[in-house]
Order: C-alpha cells, then structure tokens, then sequence
C-alpha cells in the first residue's frame, strides 16, 4: 500500500523551488500562536505548543520569531489573536478528494479566496460531510533511509508508543499513530538516535485515487493554487502517484 509520504514528497517538489521561506515560517507562527491563546504559554503544560514549537524549529523559525509567537498567543503583549479554525471539501479531477484547513481572521476572505482558487483550477467546493468521511486523522512520521536505518529499527524505537503501522516508501519509512501518541513516537526516535524528516497531524484516507499524468497536473495545479493561499495551513489527500506519473511530471519540469 503507497503511504501518505509519497504524495508529500511530491507536493514539496513545488515549495522546494519556489522556497517560499516566508510563507512557510508564517504557517507556523500561527500555529503557535492558536496553540497558546488555547492552552498557555508554557509547552510542558500545553502539547499542541509543544509540537507547534518543534516543528517550527525543526523548520528553522528564528527562536525570537517563537517566543514573540507564544507570547503574542497568551496575551502577554496586549494583542489580540483570533483565528478561526476552518476546513473546506474539495474535489478534484479523477475522483480525487483534498480536505484544506485554513486559520483566518476572516472567515468570508478565507471562504471567497479558497472557491475562487478552487473553481479557476477546475476543482468543486464539496457539501461538508462529503468528502471529511474518506479521511481520519492520524499522526505521521517520516524517517528517512538515506541514515542505513532498517524497518527493523524504526520498529523497535517505537513499538511502545502506540504504533499503528509503519510503511516502506522508496526514500523513507513512513510511521503511523494515533494522534495523541504523536509525541511519543517522536520521543522514541530521538531516544533511539533515529532522525525523522517529519512530523504531523494529517488526514489520511485509505481509499487512494491513483492519477495518470493529465489528471496529476490537473491536480498539482488545484493543489498549488490553494497553497498559495495565506490562510491555508494544510492540505490533504487521497491522491496517490505512480513512480511513473512522477517520473513523468520531474522530467516536465
């Protein structure tokens, strides 16, 4: 079965070129910021800081970016954070489905951008319901093998951290949790001396849409276009791509 890494890699393809820096350390400091204005200041109190927070600094957000975040997020500085949390339901070309999350202080500006992006691109915004019931959440890890870590490894680092399954991928071992054991497993590879390129609360699907080559750019091109967009933070999937669609697309450009 193609893990959900595989189409990661693939939709970082376009911010690896674009190195939409800004944009990137943004997202996060949102993050953070909805993660203390939740649950406090202090991450040891407050695990959705405590990941917000790692995952930001594993992206290289300025340490001052983040303590400005957390403070601004508590109350401490005087300003008001309000985001809203908000999902949309899209459809895309082949069947295919992506389920985008956006924090906004807008909810109109942020319902107005995400179906103009969508419609231009060829996609539909989808009834709710209508899509949410392919997905379920979970927490995902990816460990690269460039490190000449085995299965075997990542197995035993985790397999007291409420591992549901870990799956092979080309270029990385691919580690799924439930959500709330996320930090655990994160905990187990670093115990162990095991690097990870990722980690997250996602969406996954175990109903994959594989996409031949039109349909993929189709795709890559509704895919993009909400990317782009400030208020989305996330976007999942169930589209999937064969080793020759992308080989196909790569060698595109």
């Amino acid at each position: 079965m193609a893990g959900h890494s595989k189409w990661a890699n693939t939709k970082h393809r376009k911010a690896a070129v674009d190195a939409k820096r800004a944009k990137i350390n943004a997202r996060y400091i949102k993050q953070i910021e909805v993660a203390a204005r939740n649950g406090g200041p202090d991450p040891a109190g407050n695990p959705a800081l405590d990941l917000a927070v790692s995952k930001a600094k594993k992206e290289s957000v300025p340490n001052d970016n983040i303590d400005r975040a957390i403070k601004r997020g508590a109350g401490l500085t005087g300003e008001a954070v309000d985001y809203e949390e908000i999902t949309y339901e899209v459809r895309g070309p082949a069947g295919s489905a992506l389920l985008v999350e956006c924090l906004t202080d807008n909810r109109n500006r942020a319902a107005a951008e995400v179906r103009t992006a969508v419609t231009r691109a060829g996609g539909t915004v989808a009834d709710p319901g209508s899509v949410a019931y392919m997905f379920q959440r979970k927490g995902v890890v990816t460990v690269p093998k460039s490190d000449g870590v085995t299965e075997d490894d990542v197995l035993a680092a985790v397999l007291e951290a409420g591992v549901e399954e870990v799956f092979e991928n080309e270029e990385n071992f691919e580690i799924r949790s439930e959500p709330g054991d996320l930090r655990d497993v994160v905990t187990g590879l670093q115990e162990a001396g095991i690097s990870y390129d990722s980690d997250e609360v996602a969406f996954i699907s175990d109903i994959s849409v594989d996409l031949e080559l039109d349909d993929a750019k189709k795709f890559l091109r509704l895919h993009d276009a909400l990317d782009d967009l400030d208020d989305v933070q996330s976007i999942h999937t169930n589209a999937d791509l064969s080793a020759e669609t992308l080989a196909a697309l790569n060698a595109e450009g």
